[in-house]
């Protein structure tokens, strides 16, 4: 709900904002006036103080009221949400069905029966040849 609201604001402002400048007089000069145009006297390139009229005031609050904004709605946007794995569907598909148990069959053990020897055999006697009659 504020989230929605706080857009209509920054859209609502952005709007104020982009007729208050485009109805601003041009000052003159611009940047072509930096690098020796027609107009190169210090003045015109430290710029002189003006009376501040409706419109540039109206420029420089909504200018800051959009970045404030914007900064406030990057941050909400950013903590509602919930990083989230790549590996987050497949928990979700295996959680969701049951696993059903494997059929009874009668396939040999995979452990032996019979326990083994712990004790370990004497080798055995190599068997002795006979001479050959």
């Amino acid at each position: 709900m504020t989230y929605t609201f706080l857009i209509v604001l920054l859209v609502l402002n952005s709007l104020v904002l982009i007729a208050a400048v485009l109805l601003q007089s041009g000052k003159g000069g611009g940047l072509s006036a930096n690098f020796g145009g027609a107009s190169s006297s210090s003045d015109s390139f430290v710029g002189t103080r003006q009376a501040a009229t409706l419109l540039t005031r109206i420029t420089w609050w909504g200018g800051g009221i959009f970045l404030v904004l914007a900064y406030v709605l990057q941050i909400m946007g950013t903590r509602s949400r919930v990083p989230t794995s790549v590996l987050d569907p497949l928990s979700r598909q295996n959680s969701s069905a049951p696993a059903a148990p494997a059929p009874a069959t009668n396939a040999a053990p995979a452990v032996p029966l019979t326990p083994i020897n712990p004790t370990p055999k004497a080798p055995a006697a190599p068997p002795t040849k006979t001479p050959p009659k």
